[in-house]
């Protein structure tokens, strides 16, 4: 496999590496995290300040190709709640980070932020609590954008956490139309619907016109 093939993820979120390589690993794609190839965290988290999803995925993009020498793909991705005015948005990564404890592991970041999200919804009636999970794909040789891709899904912010599949808010996004949370269904299940599924498998069939080019 040649080195353009082998793409890396900018995340060290195992969850986020397993869904976009269970895709893109279909079309003979490499797809590694940085933990794979920075291990002891040499490579500094280059700041998320930008208010729209594509601006971050392109910075992020941009910033680890540039780090790794070699194409980067970068994921950003959160949940819109409507009676919320669209947050946690862009930081719901770290929605509740004040609440957490330095050096804080995923799992823990991640409880702490849907414990933020159900008191922030207390009282607020089924009718309002409309939200959608959005993503944004860019991928970049450190010089330019080659790739973009965008996924969104629809859904509702249930009133307590359910499943034990997926990560980060996977637990509270209810789907009226099944039935249950994306934390309730199989890996393959969930990749068929969810945000970055859809956002992965737009760029899987963009990639693989890029690739027949080069």
């Amino acid at each position: 496999m040649s080195d353009k093939r082998k793409i890396v993820l900018a995340s060290r979120n195992p969850g986020k590496v397993r869904e976009i390589q269970a895709i893109l690993g279909q079309a003979g794609v490499k797809v590694i995290g940085l933990d794979a190839i920075d291990p002891h965290r040499t490579i500094p988290e280059p700041p998320e300040a930008a208010e729209t999803f594509a601006r971050n995925a392109r910075a992020k993009a941009t910033y680890y190709a540039g780090a790794t020498r070699t194409w980067a793909l970068a994921d950003d991705s959160g949940l819109e709640v409507d009676a919320l005015g669209g947050a946690p948005g862009t930081r719901s990564a770290r929605y509740a980070a004040e609440q957490c404890r330095p050096g804080a592991g995923r799992d823990e970041i991640d409880a702490a932020n849907n414990r933020k999200l159900l008191r922030e919804l207390e009282g607020v009636g089924e009718e309002h609590r409309g939200a959608r999970f959005v993503c944004h794909l860019a991928m970049s040789d450190g010089r330019s954008i080659l790739l973009e891709a965008s996924g969104v899904v629809q859904g509702r912010i249930a009133r307590r956490p359910a499943g034990s599949n997926g990560f980060g808010y996977d637990p509270l996004f209810f789907l009226p139309e099944l039935g249950c949370t994306t934390a309730e269904l199989p890996p393959e299940r969930k990749n068929q619907i969810s945000h970055r599924g859809r956002a992965t498998r737009e760029f899987a069939r963009r990639l693989a016109e890029l690739l027949k080019r080069q």
